[in-house]
């Protein structure tokens, strides 16, 4: 069997919408600025790597960086394809790096209530540094994506998100000396590295 030609490149808030909608588990495209890559098999598209801000407001300070200096991996949406997820993401990752040099970091998490432990991430050599914090929630979203979508959390019903696990990918030398002493032992893979996604 022939293995099909991947190449990845910019694509459209339409297009990267459109697959969150149909192949992410979530159904629900990120809120705020986004950084979309497509991705094509033999020029079909099957699907979209996001980067953005990500729902920690904090996330960059934790790293000593200011906020454009990082960003968070906030969905990778795939239908059927042959490539390695691990790949896939490798490849977009690049892509940002080139795209916007002044990105320092890439952070991710892996939602075990999905059945995720971030075997993607292993695959890839990123640093993971444990468990997050759980969330506060509000009607099934993170109470930021409520807060931009409904203005205010005030008198929605609230929930609690679990922990996730959370990676981190850093874009030169001098970052991965910084978060090199925080590397924890990879969790048990639980899944296939393919099939898992963000």
């Amino acid at each position: 069997m022939t293995k099909r030609k991947l190449e990845l490149d910019w694509c459209s808030h339409k297009a990267a919408k459109w697959a969150v909608e149909h192949w992410h588990y979530s159904k629900r495209m990120p809120v705020g600025k986004q950084v979309m890559v497509g991705v094509w098999e033999s020029g079909r598209f099957i699907g979209v790597v996001i980067f953005g801000r990500g729902a920690n407001r904090h996330m960059a300070g934790e790293y000593r960086l200011v906020t454009t200096e990082a960003v968070e991996l906030t969905r990778v949406a795939l239908t059927e394809h042959d490539s390695p997820v691990s790949r896939i993401v490798a490849i977009a990752t690049r892509l940002l790096g080139r795209q916007s040099p002044g990105i320092r970091l890439v952070v991710s998490y892996a939602d075990p209530s999905q059945g995720h432990d971030g075997g993607i991430y292993k695959a890839m050599g990123w640093v993971y540094v444990g468990r997050s914090s759980p969330q506060a929630a509000v009607v099934g979203m993170h109470k930021r994506t409520a807060s931009a979508r409904y203005g205010t959390i005030t008198g929605l019903q609230r929930t609690c998100v679990t922990w996730k696990h959370k990676y981190l990918m850093p874009l030169d030398a001098l970052m991965r000396a910084q978060i090199e002493p925080l590397r924890k032992p990879y969790p048990k893979r639980a899944r296939s590295e393919t099939a898992e996604t963000t």
